[in-house]
């Protein structure tokens, strides 16, 4: 019921709601017997206001109980999807929705109920536009870096192995590993890829994954490939601080066979293909010497018949290189796991550490979608990232947990054109009251979402595989869509500039944030906040000095 005001202004009805809504007395010229003792506003009764209000004392009700003091933090998982822009995050979440029959705009990811969150810039010390090597190396050390290098600060150019000995930074899993947490890494892309290298690798370039794409200097001056110090890494931490106790890095899971296989190896039953080692090493053997009671997992069938109650070390490598995209996994029955099934096997064997653990899990291949100008399966690999942020929620606590999810950088990916609510967001516009596709100036219609640079369009059908965009010439610039089902996984959106590949872009992007610690995310930062924010939470450094000490 609503209640009728004599003689009130509009703006005394405004400062009324507002002081009603902050829970303030009412000033002391709007305590008259003109207002009823039962006041409701017409605003109590509406949905949007309703569920806005829910949200506010949500919030303040763990606000009033998370814990903030350093080391509060047990267990940390830190998620990234490489790529996930805002613009991602939006259209992901009315992508889901609108799977699960809703509009779609009221959706939300499971990382959007997370209680605090804030904006990291992206730029990397030497460019305005970042790549994954700088942005993660920021956030996994605290430390911003140039362009390209991975794990080493800003003094070092790149390529140039002879300047790297003394400027590699510390990152949060090596403090984690010194601490005697136990560790891991889960990812969709290569794990010598530039986001998960940049938690246990010091290279001065992302590209030398294997010894291949090394030049021959860099190799006589002792540089060491990126997947040789993975398995090296127990090793490496030791012998780099004093006092280490390192057991080495207890979950890695992810692709990128061909980095651990020499070139004339017949290891790889899967694809029958030789690796690009030039060394001849199989560094899948050497793993296997070093952990002989470790799982190596070569395939989906090792994965489902791994025990993994019992396994002390996992290393799975699921693809010759990047695992597949989601929707691709799905529709053509690849044999790998998903992130999210890899996330709860990964948790599963590293919360059996009475410490707690250290969790790294990237979604890689959003990313790759938008640098193919596929936005289908960018939204379909979003929204299976956040099915393995749900998985982390359910087999943790928020009491001792701190889960961290952002992203690296973003893409030059937009949402716009005035769609009505509920249009498909992989749709063409159709404006409010309309039941046809807006046309533009060139009397063609266009969709929702685009891209300012790239490939251009390219309709596949029902292709889930992004990358087949590379196989085909560029066409940028205006496409007739009249008759095309733009929602279609094999369609490639419309893009401005004509490029081999789309590009990332500069804007902030966003960090949201659940568990001990949390709180400190909020408002605008330097990308490096995400590390200290782990590091608080966690009192990893202070952890870590004190079991080199002991």
């Amino acid at each position: 019921m609503t209640h009728k005001y004599k003689g009130s202004s509009m703006k005394n009805l405004l400062i009324l709601a507002l002081a009603l809504l902050a829970g303030c007395d009412m000033p002391n010229n709007h305590q008259s017997n003109e207002l009823d003792s039962s006041l409701t506003l017409v605003n109590e009764n509406n949905h949007w206001f309703k569920a806005a209000a829910q949200k506010v004392e949500k919030n303040r009700l763990i606000a009033e109980t998370i814990k903030n003091h350093k080391g509060a933090a047990k267990n940390i998982i830190l998620f990234v999807g490489d790529g996930m822009s805002l613009t991602t995050v939006t259209a992901s979440r009315i992508f889901e929705g609108q799977q699960q029959g809703l509009l779609g705009e009221e959706n939300n990811l499971s990382f959007d109920d997370f209680p605090f969150s804030g904006l990291a810039k992206t730029y990397a010390v030497d460019t305005q536009v970042p790549d994954s090597a700088s942005t993660m190396t920021a956030i996994i050390s605290g430390v911003k870096t140039n362009k390209g290098l991975v794990g080493i600060d800003e003094s070092v150019v790149r390529g140039d192995c002879g300047n790297q000995v003394g400027n590699e930074v510390v990152s949060a899993l090596d403090l984690a590993e010194l601490a005697g947490l136990s560790t891991g890494i889960v990812t969709t892309t290569r794990v010598t890829h530039a986001t998960p290298a940049a938690t246990y690798a010091k290279s001065p370039d992302r590209d030398w994954e294997d010894p291949s794409e090394m030049p021959k200097q860099a190799i006589e001056l002792g540089c060491v490939d990126i997947a040789t110090q993975l398995i090296q890494y127990q090793a490496n931490i030791n012998t780099r601080y004093a006092g280490a106790k390192s057991d080495g890095i207890e979950v890695v899971m992810g692709g990128g066979r061909r980095h651990f296989l020499p070139e004339k190896s017949s290891a790889d039953t899967e694809n029958t293909l030789k690796g690009n080692r030039p060394d001849g090493r199989n560094l899948i053997s050497e793993w296997k010497a070093l952990y002989p009671k470790g799982l190596f997992l070569n395939n989906r069938a090792d994965f489902d018949s791994a025990d993994f109650d019992r396994a002390q070390k996992i290393f799975g490598l699921f693809n010759k290189s990047h695992m597949r995209f989601d929707a691709d996994r799905k529709t053509k029955k690849i044999k790998e796991p998903s992130l999210s099934e890899m996330t709860d096997k990964a948790i599963q064997v590293l919360a059996k550490n009475p410490k707690g653990f250290f969790l790294m899990v990237e979604a890689g291949r959003i990313d790759h979608a938008h640098h193919a100008g596929n936005a289908y399966n960018a939204l379909s690999d979003t929204v299976e990232f956040s099915n393995a942020v749900e998985v982390a929620l359910n087999k943790t606590s928020t009491e001792d947990t701190l889960i961290i999810v952002t992203a690296d950088h973003g893409h030059v990916f937009t949402m716009a054109g005035y769609p009505k609510r509920g249009n498909p967001i992989l749709g063409k516009v159709i404006s409010m009251g309309e039941t046809k596709p807006k046309l533009a100036l060139d009397n063609l219609p266009y969709t929702t979402l685009g891209y300012a640079n790239g490939r251009g369009h390219r309709h596949l059908g029902l292709e889930t595989n992004a990358d087949e965009c590379y196989d085909g010439p560029i066409f940028a610039g205006r496409a007739n869509l009249i008759g095309k089902d733009t929602t279609q996984s094999g369609f490639f959106q419309e893009s401005l500039i004509p490029l081999q590949s789309e590009t990332h872009s500069g804007e902030d992007v966003a960090i949201y944030a659940s568990g001990p610690g949390a709180h400190l995310i909020s408002g605008s930062n330097e990308q490096t906040i995400v590390f200290h924010a782990i590091n608080h939470a966690g009192g990893l450094l202070s952890r870590a000095s004190k079991a080199l000490k002991n």
